[in-house]
Parts: C-alpha cells; structure tokens; sequence
C-alpha cells in the first residue's frame, strides 16, 4: 500500500508535464506547472526534505506562476500558428531534429537509471548519509556553529554559500522579469 502513496504523486507529476507540453493555452500550460510545483513539493516533503518542498512551493508554485502569468499578460494567450501551416504548407511529420531530440532524451534518462544502480535504498539505516553525516549534524552542529537548531544551521552555516547562491538566482530571475516586462515609456 505505501508503494501506492509512492507511485501515484510520480504518476501525477509525468501527466502534468505531458499535459503542459501539449497544451496550446499558455495561460493553462502556467497553471498547469504551477500544479506540478505543488505535487513536487509533496513528493519532495515525502522524502523528508522539507526545506526543499517548502522552496519548491515558494518559488515553484508561488513567484514562478505569479511572474509567468505577468508575463502572459504582456503577450499573448496562444501559440501563433506557423506562416506555412498557414498557406496550407504541412511540416513533415518526424524531423532529424525531433528524432535526435528524442534519441538524446532516451539516453540522458538511461546514463540517470544507470547512475542511481548503485545507490542505497530508500530509508536504508546503513546507507552513508545516516552512518556519517546526520549524526554529525546532529550531534557537533551546535557546538560547531552555536545555532540550537540543527536544520537551521545546515541551511545557514554548513550550506550558507549554496543558500547565498539560490537567493541570487531568484533574485536575478526577478530583476529580469521585472526589466522585460516593465513598460517604454514613450516621449
């Protein structure tokens, strides 16, 4: 039964991403990945990394959605349809292009499940992160950093530079929203 629990957020999340691809509404396509940032955050709290859902829900489903739908308000809705579908041209149907997309994805996804084969499984007690690591954070983190809170100091002191660089990233992102989107004023 948890495998269900599992399994069927993944499940989920690939029609989301399908559904978003396919979809000539962007404003839909929007919502859509919005909704895919929110079951992301689940999947990600069910594999105990709340910091991380909590950042996949913020700036995911929140500031991501909010800045897309600002954007869309500046454009259009839709997809323009091509000029030479248009004067009644047919593109053909399987390109190089489209095959060596695909020939690249089916090998990225294949070198992935080929990196993972060796990883401990989920939960194991015996896999190197719960022997070495958490027990360290656990137990030395507040003598090292003088932060009682021992997720608080992984975030803020052993992970401060990566903290630093996701702010700047978001930050940056933002700025450059707020600079494409903002309206020339004409004299």
């Amino acid at each position: 039964m948890m495998e269900v629990i599992y399994i069927l957020p993944l499940l989920f999340l690939v029609a989301c991403a399908l559904t978003a691809v396919l979809m000539k509404d962007l404003l839909g396509a929007t919502i859509i990945l919005g909704a895919y940032s929110l079951i992301m955050a689940v999947v990600w709290t069910m594999l105990n990394a709340v910091d991380v859902a909590f950042t996949e829900a913020s700036v995911g489903a929140g500031i991501t959605t909010v800045l897309m739908v600002a954007a869309l308000s500046r454009t259009v809705r839709g997809e323009y349809e091509p000029a030479h579908e248009a004067r009644g041209w047919k593109r053909k149907r399987f390109s190089i292009t489209k095959v060596s997309g695909f020939f690249v994805v089916v090998l990225t996804a294949a070198a992935m499940i080929y990196g993972t084969m060796d990883m401990p499984d989920f939960g194991d007690p015996n896999a190197p992160a719960n022997l070495h690591v958490a027990r360290r954070y656990i137990e030395e983190s507040r003598h090292e950093t003088g932060v009682p809170n021992f997720v608080t100091a992984v975030l803020a002191s052993y992970r401060g530079y990566d903290t630093l660089g996701e702010t700047t990233v978001i930050f940056t992102a933002g700025m450059s929203v707020i600079l494409l989107l903002r309206r020339i004023r004409r004299e």
